[in-house]
């Protein structure tokens, strides 16, 4: 179909809708007298309709570039959509920090809330369990803008990691493998590196602090009060498989209420002294006491 553009008088886009696709509308002046014959004589509408495929009613004056030219438009065209995604994104997270900022200082108004009546709530278990949580809640993170990159700014963060964790760790058995969780819950916003915990958990001992850090043989690191000893880890592991007759480190974490991972160092720790011994199969690892050990 061909029409000379002195028959146009303007184009306009219709939008699609539902079961209809867009279209591209040409309005027309009206038939000349001498127009030639066609299909219709004459007609009441000024205009006609055209249906594209592929959204070509999106660019009905434009022709379509080809080749190298359309490629490098596409991709023009895609980074600059993904410059708006980003753009977006970066929006929604400032917003975000901005609500989180809102939530902790929320959480230190109830916090305080909770203190100040500390004796009237005790009976309620809800407040308590709120109580708990709150508490863990870190009022001012050692940060490196306040103590530096150096050995300060470890030294200061042992410091406050003992005094958020001593509680923790008595209430877990004096052992605990999941501080790094823990702790960067407790900071909110003042997240700490893996490498700045650990550097500051080698400082511990250093600093008579009342805590430590342990590594086992396979390289697992925990933290663990210094009181606590590897001969009672290891009576209560055994303990804990004999009265069940053998226990896989799944099952052992559930019973005694710890991590996966701590719960099999410590079976894998009694078998290193003896204690234990293991069934390795295609059903998993399993750990039954050491009759020569304990018969004997």
């Amino acid at each position: 179909m061909a029409i000379l553009l002195s028959q146009i008088v303007f184009i306009e886009e219709q939008a699609a809708g539902i079961g209809k696709s867009g279209k591209v509308v040409v309005h027309l002046h009206p038939a000349p007298p001498n127009k030639e014959p066609g299909p219709f004589q004459s007609s009441k509408n000024s205009y006609i309709k055209l249906s594209f495929k592929e959204h070509g009613q999106i660019e009905p004056g434009r022709i379509r570039a080809v080749g190298i030219v359309g490629i490098e438009r596409k991709l023009e065209e895609k980074r600059k959509e993904t410059d708006k995604n980003i753009s977006g994104a970066f929006e929604d997270l400032s917003k975000l920090m901005i609500k989180a900022k809102e939530m902790v200082a929320l959480s230190k108004s109830i916090a305080n809330k909770i203190k100040d009546k500390q004796g009237d709530i005790t009976e309620d278990e809800t407040i308590r369990f709120k109580s708990y949580l709150l508490s863990m809640e870190i009022a001012n993170p050692v940060t490196r803008e306040t103590y530096g990159s150096g050995t300060q700014y470890h030294m200061q963060l042992a410091k406050q990691l003992a005094g958020i964790l001593q509680a923790h760790l008595e209430e877990r058995g004096g052992i605990m493998s999941e501080v790094y969780c823990l702790v960067n819950r407790a900071r909110g916003m003042e997240l700490l590196s893996p490498e700045d915990l650990v550097n500051a958990c080698k400082m511990l001992e250093a600093l008579k602090l009342p805590l430590r850090l342990h590594v086992f043989d396979s390289g697992v690191m925990v933290i663990e009060l210094q009181s606590h000893k590897e001969e009672e880890m290891v009576a209560s592991a055994l303990e804990t498989v004999s009265s069940k007759g053998s226990l896989t480190s799944e099952e052992s974490a559930k019973l005694v209420g710890m991590s996966v991972l701590l719960a099999k160092e410590r079976l894998l720790l009694a078998e290193k002294m003896g204690h234990l011994c293991r069934d390795d199969s295609v059903e998993g690892l399993r750990f039954y006491p050491n009759l020569f050990m304990t018969q004997s």
